[in-house]
């Protein structure tokens, strides 16, 4: 570990994100196709190590459901347009035209409309009826408040997200969510995060969480908040943290990473430094059928008195279909991002990705 001298009494630790290092090939390789990119989570088997990022720009039900298709978690925002307004195509559609300089207050305005708890039972019965697994994302504000409607409705996975999550959150004004309490109460595998440090990911597993999500967010919670950690560190921190938990326990927890991502190489690296499967957000807003047509924002960019990243433009790549699985349609790495996964796992000698985690790395400039 890299100690750097900030100042007279200020020291702090040298962190690296995934630009910045690369994944050593194997003396031994493997046919692309003998290579198995499937992740479990808990009883739930995937094919792909894929979460959907719970932004509204980038996971609808009808998303949530072709993600399925295609072997991976679609994650809805339960607290998303999708459950404040009954036909969202339109704030949608507004969203994608709205002009920068003043989409940050309109957004403000469109998520000021209140969540409709039938709404929630009614997008998780839709996604249902398709027949894959069904995901939804609540605030740690909101969990309690809400969360029994959606398991009423059949949700099978519970987020609870934010740019970070604690599990000892200490407030003067209201009780706070114990999270180990909650997560008991309930037979149903929860994700919780973010987390960006080695104890806070330990503190997270020690409620029994089934996966936790590393990473802090956008890169506005760097601008606005002063948060962050290079994101190979985080997630190398976190798997650190996770081998210690098994040691204690014998229970294994699922590493996300959640941030950090932009093309194929990025999730192979994020797994060769400890992840177990990746929650994407820009990569998937990229896609010709992403509910953002064109636009990508995250949930915090419509917070009411804080907002936190901004809407972007982002250039369709290809179909959601050729984002994540193929056919590949540029030469940048932001199409057929599992295809380059399996790649990588195959050149180096990997058959499946906890081999791929054991894979050696450099550090470099950044790419």
């Amino acid at each position: 570990m890299t100690v750097v001298d900030i100042g007279h009494g200020k020291t702090g630790r040298r962190a690296y994100d995934l630009d910045e290092i690369a994944i050593v090939p194997s003396r031994r390789t493997r046919d692309p196709e003998d290579v198995s990119t499937a992740w479990q989570l808990d009883a739930y088997r995937f094919e792909l190590p894929l979460m959907s990022a719970p932004s509204d720009s980038v996971t609808s039900p009808a998303t949530a459901i072709e993600v399925a298709r295609l072997g991976g978690l679609g994650v809805l925002d339960l607290e998303g347009l999708w459950t404040r307004y009954d036909d969202p195509e339109p704030v949608l559609a507004e969203i994608a035209e709205l002009d920068p300089a003043g989409a940050t207050a309109r957004l403000q305005e469109l998520y000021a409309h209140p969540v409709d708890p039938d709404l929630i039972g009614a997008r998780i019965a839709e996604m249902r009826e398709a027949g894959g697994i069904t995901a939804g994302s609540l605030t740690p504000q909101s969990v309690e408040r809400l969360h029994a409607v959606a398991l009423e409705a059949g949700l099978d996975v519970l987020v609870i997200g934010g740019t970070v999550v604690s599990a000892e959150h200490v407030s003067s004004r209201t009780d706070p969510l114990n999270l180990k309490d909650f997560i008991a109460r309930y037979d149903i595998p929860v994700v919780v995060g973010g987390c960006a440090s080695y104890a806070s990911a330990l503190h997270l597993m020690r409620t029994g969480a089934a996966g936790v999500l590393v990473g802090t967010g956008t890169e506005g919670s760097r601008g606005v908040l002063g948060l962050g950690v290079g994101q190979a560190t985080a997630i190398a921190d976190a798997a650190s943290a996770r081998s210690r938990h098994l040691e204690e326990t014998r229970r294994d927890v699922q590493i996300i990473a959640a941030g950090g991502m932009r093309t194929g190489g990025d999730v192979a690296k994020a797994i060769a430094v400890g992840a177990d499967a990746v929650m994407l957000d820009e990569p998937l807003a990229r896609a010709s059928d992403a509910p953002g047509r064109g636009a990508h924002w995250t949930v915090s960019a419509g917070h009411a008195t804080l907002p936190r990243g901004r809407r972007v433009d982002v250039a369709p790549v290809g179909t959601l279909e050729e984002v994540l699985v193929g056919p590949g349609r540029d030469g940048e790495g932001t199409t057929n991002l599992f295809g380059a996964l399996a790649r990588t796992m195959a050149l180096c000698g990997c058959e499946d990705v906890t081999q791929l985690q054991r894979a050696d790395v450099t550090v470099g400039p950044p790419s």
